[in-house]
């Protein structure tokens, strides 16, 4: 039965700690987001500095941060509560959890390197991953879990960065672009239009206490231009857009160019395909009713990897985009496994 109380007794808990590092990577970054970052990491019940056990990163999605995923609430328990009633229970075996903060001016930032975002992809997979193993001691192989632009996020690591990551977890990830995001261009327009820019739309959206749906499908737009179609010289704003605020207009060759960041695309790459072989596992889940279409994105990624000879775990599930974190469930003893191989 589920209870207001779902902590475990303190002896099955494990513990966390807020690492602060300063990111040679996210310096400069054309928007002066801060380059010190909170990392929080998760260590189990009897952990010992050195100890040979797996660890796995956590990606939060587009809006959330590694310290959201954290934060217990009335519906849902955090990842860290999570990870403790998985180890208990002897469901998965003992992990470290590692939550970092990819937090931008933009809401997201996709994980990768952009010249209109910042340098998100080295960040994690160059300079994380190697802190993890000197300062945090972790002597095990590493995974990578993400819902939604999460999920996006790892496969485009594991791709970008091939050896780094040992395993993923692609829950309900970004894939096929041209439906995903096409229902988010009219309501982008409508909301840069009513204040005057892209540019000042992102400085009055961070003075807003509450956001529309309006608000949010202008910002996933401005955050996707910039990392997908970049442009230094747009003194206005860092990136070309696929919308004209002024006249409403689509340009539909830069959204279609966004198509090259898509993992439909990505996977037609031998050097993604032999990344994504090397994987101890790879495991790629959506709800059968997404509001964004992503299962469908979905069954046309996994033809893809049945087509190149990559090995993989599917599920589709009953359910839509949102509040579907207890998939972490599923994923999380599958990794854990994969990864102790």
């Amino acid at each position: 039965m589920p209870s207001p109380f779902p902590q475990p007794p303190h002896a099955q808990r494990g513990t966390l700690q807020c690492h602060s590092f300063d990111s040679q990577r996210l310096r400069a970054n054309p928007w002066g987001d801060p380059s010190v970052r909170d990392l929080w990491v998760y260590r189990p019940p009897g952990y010992r500095d050195g100890d040979r056990i797996p660890a796995i990163m956590f990606l939060a999605g587009f809006g959330g941060t590694g310290e959201g995923l954290l934060a217990r609430s009335l519906s849902d328990i955090s990842l860290a509560q999570r990870l403790d009633r998985l180890i208990a229970s002897g469901e998965s075996p003992p992990v470290i959890g590692v939550f970092p903060d990819c937090m931008s001016s933009l809401v997201g930032t996709q994980f990768l390197d952009s010249k209109g975002i910042g340098d998100y992809g080295s960040h994690v997979a160059l300079e994380l991953a190697p802190f993890l193993r000197e300062e945090v001691c972790f002597g095990g192989r590493l995974g990578l879990a993400g819902r939604s632009s999460g999920g996006y996020g790892a496969l485009r690591l594991v791709m970008d960065h091939p050896g780094v990551f040992d395993a993923v977890a692609c829950h309900a990830g970004d894939m096929a672009f041209s439906s995903g995001y096409c229902s988010d261009l009219v309501p982008a327009i409508k909301a840069i239009r009513q204040v005057g820019s892209p540019r000042k739309f992102v400085d009055a959206f961070w003075k807003k206490r509450r956001f529309g749906h309006d608000d949010f499908a202008a910002m996933n737009i401005l955050c996707m231009s910039a990392a997908y179609s970049p442009d230094e010289g747009n003194t206005e704003f860092p990136a070309r857009l696929p919308i004209c605020p002024e006249t409403g207009n689509i340009d539909f060759n830069v959204f279609l160019s966004w198509s090259r960041h898509d993992p439909l695309e990505m996977i037609e790459l031998s050097s993604n395909q032999q990344a994504l072989k090397a994987l101890k596992l790879l495991f790629v889940d959506a709800g059968d009713r997404d509001e964004y279409l992503l299962h469908l994105g979905a069954r046309r990624f996994v033809e893809k990897l049945r087509d190149h000879g990559v090995e993989h775990i599917y599920e589709e599930f009953s359910g839509g985009h949102r509040g579907t974190a207890y998939r972490y469930d599923r994923s999380i003893p599958l990794l854990v496994r994969a990864l102790m191989q």
